[in-house]
């Protein structure tokens, strides 16, 4: 599997995968519980994994005439 393919695949099993795993309120972190933080760190790395599929993605290489 190319490393694009399972990038893009991290964020689904982050999310939906590991949920059930996560599924827990009495750890507060930053004032939210465990599973709502878990989700909201998820949208964050998304984000963050979304952009560097961007950057080693050689269709967006300069270049193409």
């Amino acid at each position: 599997m190319r490393l694009i393919h399972f990038l893009a695949l991290l964020p689904f099993i982050g999310m939906l995968g590991l949920l059930p795993l996560v599924n827990k309120v009495t750890p507060f972190v930053l004032g939210m519980p465990f599973i709502l933080f878990w989700i909201v760190l998820w949208v964050v790395l998304t984000s963050v994994i979304t952009a560097i599929i961007y950057k080693i993605d050689p269709a967006n290489q300069e270049g193409d005439a």
